[in-house]
């Protein structure tokens, strides 16, 4: 399917990482200038429950929605570090399993500091969670806000499209997805 899609529209699956709640945003990118809104929401783990357990339930949600949404391309945030140094180290450990699981599906991750994808879509490095939600609603012409974690993961889309996304990069990727597309049809199922 991805390869039918051509060399000019790719699929970018953002990605606001945490241990109770990840925030995921699809776009379609029509080349580095535009881009459309396709999906968007949050993994949720119970917050009561310990945190092995939650990421465990945000890794196989992510599973799940890496095959629902089949990505061509993945961007998440990085870890920042802050005062709060268990903070700092929840976020890493998020991170670290959902790398696993993009991984495992046979992606790659690019990662994106926060300052940066704020710089990027919104103008400035010191834009509020509102601001971002406001400016990605606009952005992507949807017709409501959207949670603030959903609106991040769609800002890094955003970032990705317009930092990442040159006319080399379009062609590599679907040059990759045409390749991985040809192998998979060689291979036994399973």
């Amino acid at each position: 399917m991805r390869a039918e899609r051509g060399l000019s529209r790719l699929r970018i699956l953002g990605i606001d990482p945490g241990t109770v709640r990840l925030g995921y945003g699809m776009i379609e990118c029509h080349g580095p200038a535009r881009v459309t809104y396709v999906e968007c929401g949050t993994i949720t783990a119970r917050a009561r429950d310990e945190r092995p357990a939650r990421l465990a339930e945000i890794g196989r949600g992510l599973r799940e929605l890496l095959g629902d949404l089949k990505p061509d391309a993945v961007a998440m945030e990085e870890a920042f570090f802050g005062k709060n140094v268990q903070s700092t180290l929840a976020l890493g450990e998020a991170r670290g399993v959902a790398m696993f699981v993009i991984g495992d599906q046979g992606l790659t991750v690019t990662g994106y500091a926060p300052a940066t994808v704020k710089r990027t879509v919104v103008g400035h490095g010191r834009a509020t969670k509102d601001q971002i939600a406001y400016l990605v609603r606009a952005l992507l012409s949807m017709r409501r806000l959207p949670s603030a974690d959903a609106a991040d993961a769609l800002a890094i889309a955003i970032c990705h499209a317009r930092r990442g996304m040159g006319p080399a990069l379009v062609t590599k990727t679907a040059t990759a997805t045409a390749t991985a597309a040809a192998t998979a049809r060689g291979r036994a199922v399973r």
